[in-house]
């Protein structure tokens, strides 16, 4: 018994620890990390989905290489933009057209975690260039 609430006390404050060196991001410091990249988003079913932050507000999003694909459209381009030092964004029929944005803190160079307006969070890596 003891052991357990030791192990737990040490996961606590290892994920405390790098919570606590997350750093929110305001607007202008989003849309620097992400235009022009790819960001890639880790979801609950361990796959990584690929978004494509362009430069003229257009996010492009590929889930065309995975076998639960044929449930959504594969491929869809929806709008980005900040507001209040949030990421927004809009898909067609993703999410059934509803805008959702998100708080965003850098972990590291190439990490984020997300905080989405309705509670729902997570992380993702930014990739790098766009083609």
């Amino acid at each position: 018994m003891r052991l357990k609430s030791v192990l737990l006390l040490a996961v606590t404050a290892a994920l405390t620890a790098t919570f606590a060196h997350a750093e929110q991001l305001g607007g202008p410091e989003i849309r620097n990390l992400i235009t022009g990249k790819t960001v890639r988003l880790s979801t609950p079913l361990g796959i990584s989905l690929p978004l494509r932050y362009g430069s003229n507000g257009v996010v492009a999003g590929d889930i065309s290489g995975f076998s639960m694909a044929s449930m959504f459209a594969p491929k869809e381009e929806g709008r980005w933009w900040i507001d209040k030092d949030r990421l927004c964004q809009k898909w067609p029929s993703w999410y059934k057209g509803r805008t959702f944005c998100f708080t965003i803190s850098q972990l590291d160079a190439n990490r984020i975690s997300w905080l989405r307006d309705d509670g729902a969070t997570g992380t993702a890596v930014i990739a790098g260039r766009t083609p």
